[in-house]
């Protein structure tokens, strides 16, 4: 066999690898981003599963099944439905004598009757609380989500609707993919909330994209990239451009910014860095104890008090 027939078969070799490599990703990609049946299994948390479990998702994916609300509020609310970009359904729920409002946005995959618990607290102090269903989840349209990138002009949607009432005091509350989309409003759209509440955002697409690659034991080069790269391509927009990191220096509002210190998705120098480009007045609270997590279920007491003293100051 000559030398060139060798480089040959090499390269032949390298095409057919590089061509797998992209549809697996794009596949990988599609089922990330577009939420399925109801009737799926959701795919458990990569420190959940066994090795065959993790070899499975790698391969074909993950079950996604589409958000469903299986709870309401318990006190008189009203279903509001917005046209943003999709069609996005709200619970707004009223307080009397309220200081203000507070918007609450949930992470990936969930969906407003997650937020009921955190809702009530709010009410408790005296606000006002609106929860809503990003597009693709609960009452909303669709069953497409773009992790916090497209979100954001439903939340600018839902700041400009509270706007339109006369509401003055418009604080935004957001975890995970909920408080990406939160500082990328802020970031284009240029809209001043009275304040901001962040719950472990990512610093940017790709490094989320890999934390899940290192969960599941997984090498992150070259199918990290990949990912994101398909992921954006399939959704219309520039995946490896969606970075809180930066969407941070726009932020002039008071925000506090909160995190747990065993989050295996979201690395504290991720954190540091968000917080050190927000520009405002802000806090960093660290919950020792708690993952990428409801921080109500290991600090339920702390949580109330830093939420009750920044809503105080601001």
């Amino acid at each position: 066999m000559t030398r060139k027939t060798i480089l040959k078969r090499i390269g032949w070799g390298l095409l057919i690898v590089f061509i797998v490599l992209n549809i697996v990703a794009c596949f990988h990609a599609y089922k990330f981003t577009h939420f399925g049946d109801n009737n799926l299994i959701r795919t458990r948390d990569p420190k959940e599963l066994t090795l065959i479990g993790r070899l499975k998702s790698l391969a074909f994916g993950i079950n996604n099944p589409r958000p469903t609300n299986g709870r309401f509020p318990t006190k008189p609310y009203q279903t509001i439905r917005l046209k943003s970009n999709k069609t996005i359904e709200c619970w707004l729920v009223k307080t009397a004598n309220a200081k203000g409002t507070v918007v609450l946005f949930h992470g990936f995959a969930g969906e407003k009757s997650s937020l009921l618990e955190k809702s009530v607290i709010f009410e408790e102090l005296g606000y006002n609380t609106m929860l809503v269903d990003f597009m693709g989840s609960g009452g909303s349209e669709g069953n497409q989500t773009t992790i916090g990138f497209f979100e954001a002009e439903e939340v600018k949607t839902c700041f400009d609707y509270l706007k339109s009432l006369g509401e003055n005091k418009i604080y935004l509350w957001g975890t995970s993919m909920g408080a990406v989309a939160i500082m990328k409003a802020i970031n284009d759209y240029n809209i001043h909330p009275s304040g901001i509440m962040i719950e472990c955002p990512f610093g940017s697409m790709y490094e989320t994209v890999c934390a899940r690659f290192r969960l599941m034991h997984a090498p992150t080069f070259p199918m990290a990239g990949l990912l994101v790269f398909w992921g954006g391509l399939q959704n219309s927009f520039w995946a490896f451009g969606h970075n809180p990191i930066n969407y941070a220096e726009k932020i002039t509002c008071p925000a506090l910014l909160m995190y747990g210190e065993l989050d295996d998705k979201v690395s504290r120098e991720e954190i540091d860095e968000i917080f050190a480009n927000i520009s405002g007045q802000k806090q960093l609270k660290v919950y020792p104890l708690a993952g990428h997590e409801n921080y109500l279920n290991k600090y339920e007491h702390q949580w109330k008090a830093d939420i009750t003293d920044f809503l105080a100051r601001f």
